[in-house]
């Protein structure tokens, strides 16, 4: 007889995601994905004056671009570091975003606060899946929409998850954050409260030098990848690099020196119901 295997420690497992997104500095690599963040707002449609939070913000992507449409943004993250900074940019572009530090398992805003939720590579990686779509739900008005771009499992950025995790594997019975970009783990998170999920696979190109110097900014900016590394030994790391290099060598499209890698994605469309 099978013996059930025991839940994750979820807060535990988030405070531990906490410490290593903020070892980085995911800034760095943010600021390259800005124009997911323009490509959703135009997907959802946002009409200016509207309410918007963007959840798991990072550095502001989607807030800035939404706030260019004039609408009303708040960005929540639980980085401070990562609030502060889209805090800068905001300030830079002279856009009225307001950020704050927060967590997408448990905004801190009533029902039907927002018109729209957005979320660009964030929400995605919360460890209570179904706990951070229920969020999502219940600040957005009926017949508000929730955007999100979620890597999808076969692309490049979900290969790459899948690498890091044959060296670092993740927690027993965390479900993997790329299955946000499939529509069937779409419909069992939102589905019941949804009137429609609209699904876009897309392709953000990943431009770098080389491939090496991809993985050098990743290895150093990118925190769960920076965090990987720092709990190998020196053969495993090395062992991690090829493996790691080898995945972009597949993906390279650009024949050297340089280095472009198209990273699928999913732009989502959900209309609360």
């Amino acid at each position: 007889m099978s013996q059930q295997q025991p839940s994750p420690d979820l807060a535990a497992i988030k405070t531990r995601q906490q410490s290593a997104w903020a070892s980085g500095d995911f800034g760095v690599i943010g600021t390259t994905l800005q124009i997911v963040g323009e490509t959703l707002c135009e997907a959802v449609d946002v009409q200016s004056g509207s309410r918007v939070i963007d959840v798991a913000c990072g550095n502001g992507n989607a807030s800035l671009a939404a706030a260019r449409r004039w609408c009303q943004v708040i960005g929540v993250d639980y980085v401070p570091a990562l609030v502060e900074q889209a805090r800068v940019r905001a300030t830079a572009e002279r856009l009225p975003a307001t950020f704050q530090v927060g967590d997408a398992e448990a905004l801190d805003f009533p029902d039907a606060s927002f018109d729209y939720a957005l979320s660009t590579f964030g929400v995605m990686f919360a460890p209570d899946q179904a706990r951070a779509a229920r969020e999502l739900l219940r600040v957005v008005k009926p017949g508000g929409k929730i955007g999100l771009a979620n890597w999808t499992p076969d692309g490049f950025a979900g290969q790459m998850f899948r690498v890091v995790g044959q060296h670092v594997p993740p927690p027993a019975g965390l479900k993997s954050p790329p299955l946000w970009g499939t529509r069937e783990r779409l419909a069992e998170l939102f589905g019941a409260e949804a009137e429609s999920i609209l699904t876009e696979p897309r392709t953000f190109a990943m431009r770098y030098e080389s491939p090496e110097h991809w993985l050098g900014v990743f290895r150093q900016w990118f925190g769960p990848l920076h965090t990987a590394f720092q709990r190998l030994d020196e053969d495993s790391r090395a062992a991690l690099s090829r493996d790691l290099l080898e995945l972009a060598s597949q993906f390279d499209r650009a024949g050297g020196p340089a280095f472009v890698a198209p990273s699928e994605y999913l732009e989502v469309v959900i209309t609360r119901r």
